[in-house]
């Protein structure tokens, strides 16, 4: 039975930390430029809830303001995280296509669900060449109730996945592998929290670890 593998991609194998405050300073300063935004940047309340569905990040980044506001701001702020991908500023962790390719070798097959938007999430798999590993890439938009457990079923259903894992550094992706009956492996990476972590099946502190993983290659 071929093994299956489900990456988040935000704070597992794309290093989102590199781009995420100059995107967020100039999604707020755009807010200011319009007066509706006065305080600091909120970049360490972004870090805390890193990895949510996007609907959830602006209602708590701008808790007061309309629905509107919001999607301008996400808007902005894609548009910086674009821009930033394209012109080199990100960067994935380390040995992502080293253990990629490890993983093609024996037969796994290796998808990617993401909280992220589709654009977003296709630029990276591009601006990496992501695609020739990555048998398909899934963003949250494409489940109607943004959750991520779903989003997971869906990719199983969709490709007959009977024995797999989800890879991630947030309780999102612990839950959505444990809910689906796969094995949950908790990334110990810059956004993880330890709470969150102790409830992984497995942890790594860098991806390399996955070639070693015996329990899940065998």
């Amino acid at each position: 039975m071929s093994l299956s593998l489900i990456f988040d991609m935000d704070g597992t194998l794309f290093q989102t930390n590199k781009i995420l405050e100059i995107s967020l300073l100039e999604t707020f300063n755009q807010l200011r430029i319009m007066n509706l935004w006065e305080k600091e940047t909120p970049i360490e309340k972004y870090r805390e809830i890193m990895g949510v569905p996007l609907s959830i990040v602006w209602e708590t980044l701008l808790p007061d303001h309309t629905n509107i506001v919001r999607e301008q701001a996400n808007e902005f702020f894609h548009e910086e995280l674009i821009t930033n991908i394209n012109e080199g500023n990100g960067a994935l962790y380390p040995n992502v296509k080293e253990v990629f390719g490890f993983l093609k070798e024996r037969g796994c097959s290796i998808y990617i669900a993401s909280n992220g938007q589709i654009e977003y999430l296709n630029t990276i798999v591009k601006f990496y060449n992501l695609e020739h590993w990555v048998k398909e890439t899934f963003s949250i938009q494409q489940i109607h109730n943004q959750n991520k457990a779903d989003l997971v079923q869906a990719i199983i259903k969709k490709y007959h996945i009977e024995k797999g894992a989800v890879v991630g550094d947030r309780l999102s992706d612990i839950n959505a592998a444990k809910s689906n009956g796969l094995i949950a492996i908790g990334c110990n990476f810059d956004f993880a929290q330890e709470e969150e972590m102790s409830q992984a099946d497995i942890k790594i502190d860098s991806l390399q670890e996955l070639i070693s993983l015996e329990c899940i290659l065998n």
